[in-house]
């Protein structure tokens, strides 16, 4: 970071990205969006928590897909984002910080997402305990963060905005991949997929400045499946 940037909580950072984070070509979003779809599959009919939601990308799409959504976050500008969507009406979107325990049922859910958000969590072993207590007993989670190689790049979620021209970073924790594993343990969590996505030549052509990372490791994710007490 340069003296010219700035390091702010994770949601007051959340809430200024939020009037540009649709429109940036940011190619970690774009590698991470069709990887979640797939790791979902047929979602119609299905119970959907979305932790994290943001602006909705996910949501949206899932509801348009026939699932029963609920997307949760703390930040009200991306909520306003996610409101102001087509088909945002079909979602039940609630404004609540996913770090504490949720507003939910035990195995309210056929499946909770959390998505590009475990990389600002530090007690990760409450955080997939809460998504654990959530899912019903035959459903999954899916979780997908910053690949933690980014950070080994100088990397992590910031943006510029666009009212200041500054660099904007909201607070991140320097996770690793063994601390989302042994939290998902801790948490009662069983590990059915582990997955690693790098940089192709793809996704270059559709994010030019992914170049620097190509062959880098961006993402990764976690389909996690509840072990019965």
């Amino acid at each position: 970071m340069s003296a010219d940037d700035e390091l702010v909580p994770t949601r007051e950072g959340y809430d200024r990205w939020a009037e540009i984070y649709d429109e940036e070509a940011n190619p970690l979003v774009m590698i991470e969006e069709s990887e979640v779809a797939r790791a979902l599959g047929d979602v119609a009919g299905r119970a959907i928590l979305d932790v994290g939601c943001g602006t909705g990308r996910h949501a949206v799409r899932l509801a348009n897909a026939g699932a029963k959504v609920t997307g949760i976050d703390f930040s009200e500008g991306m909520l306003d984002k996610a409101r102001a969507k087509p088909g945002a009406a079909a979602v039940r979107f609630v404004h609540q910080d996913a770090s504490g325990m949720l507003p939910f049922e035990p195995r309210s859910f056929d499946r909770v997402i959390s998505c590009l958000v475990v990389d600002h969590v530090r007690d990760l072993a409450g955080f997939f305990g809460e998504l654990r207590r959530v899912c019903r007993d035959d459903g999954f989670i899916v979780v997908s963060v910053m690949h933690p190689a980014m950070m080994l790049k100088g990397v992590q979620a910031r943006f510029h905005d666009p009212r200041t021209g500054a660099r904007v970073f909201p607070e991140s924790v320097a996770n690793q991949i063994s601390d989302y594993v042994m939290g998902a343990l801790a948490a009662s969590l069983r590990i059915a997929r582990l997955s690693e996505h790098s940089v192709g030549e793809d996704l270059v052509a559709r994010a030019p400045r992914a170049e620097k990372y190509l062959g880098w490791p961006m993402l990764f994710m976690m389909v996690l499946t509840p072990v019965r007490l």
